[in-house]
């Protein structure tokens, strides 16, 4: 088992497959890497090296945002959107649905949140 970026890694799956794990790195950006760094998508995790590991780590944090910084932005977002009494910065203070969707009988969730 291997960390990168705050993100847990299964040994036995093939690096093309587990880098998408990681928050903030798709498909596309997982090819990217790898093809940059020369590392086959077919190798498993656990035969990479410590070198291409610490690699691998140092192109994520440089040139993506991942994880913390990733949610990080969202919270400031939705703060943003608070601040300013928009409809939707009200809607997330409430907990309800912000995208237009029905509330008489859905979004049972959001609504037991404010029963209480």
């Amino acid at each position: 088992m291997l960390y990168i970026s705050g993100a847990r890694l299964v040994g036995d799956e093939q690096v093309r497959i587990a880098s998408t794990k990681i928050d903030g790195i798709g498909p596309k950006k997982a090819i990217q890497v790898r093809y940059r760094l020369g590392i086959s998508g077919n190798i498993k995790i656990k035969e990479l090296t410590k070198y291409q590991i610490d690699q691998i780590e140092q192109m994520i944090g440089q040139d993506h945002v991942v994880h913390w910084e990733l949610k990080r932005g969202e919270r400031a977002d939705i703060e943003r959107l608070i601040s300013i009494s928009c409809y939707r910065g009200i809607r997330h203070q409430d907990g309800s649905p912000l995208r237009g969707q029905r509330t008489h009988t859905n979004a049972r969730t959001c609504r037991k949140l404010i029963r209480k």
